[in-house]
């Protein structure tokens, strides 16, 4: 496997923290801004906070998005499947999608309500 520095590492992860300013939760895993911001949407949060690029163990890097409670659930579920089972981070001004994945755990959900998630890191894995 080649070496890749940690500034190397950084500067991928540093698009998250200085671009990643919009979280939505979706029933359906995006793949594009599109799904993540409108088709497949059930809540979001703005004023995203991510933190600067930090060691990852047990090798890499990684960045920590902070525990926040004021997320807005913009969709009501009405069954299992229009659940909120992934996350997706985004930059609203380009209109790109930056990063996917799973809840720890599914959230059935009330349009009007607010939801909360606990940090959570995303990592890019070293050599070993």
């Amino acid at each position: 496997m080649p070496f890749l520095s940690n500034t190397c590492l950084d500067a991928a992860l540093a698009i998250l923290d200085t671009l990643g300013t919009r979280l939505d939760i979706t029933h359906t895993e995006a793949t594009t801004y599109a799904q993540a911001t409108s088709t497949w949407t059930v809540g979001n949060k703005t004023a995203l906070v991510i933190g600067a690029p930090a060691n990852r163990t047990p090798t890499g890097r990684q960045v920590t998005i902070a525990t926040f409670s004021d997320g807005n659930f913009t969709a009501t579920a009405t069954g299992v499947g229009d659940d909120a089972q992934f996350w997706a981070i985004s930059d609203p001004v380009g209109a790109v999608l930056l990063a996917t994945g799973t809840l720890a755990a599914a959230q059935m959900q009330t349009s009007g309500n607010t939801f909360s998630l606990a940090a959570f890191n995303i990592g890019i894995p070293g050599a070993v």
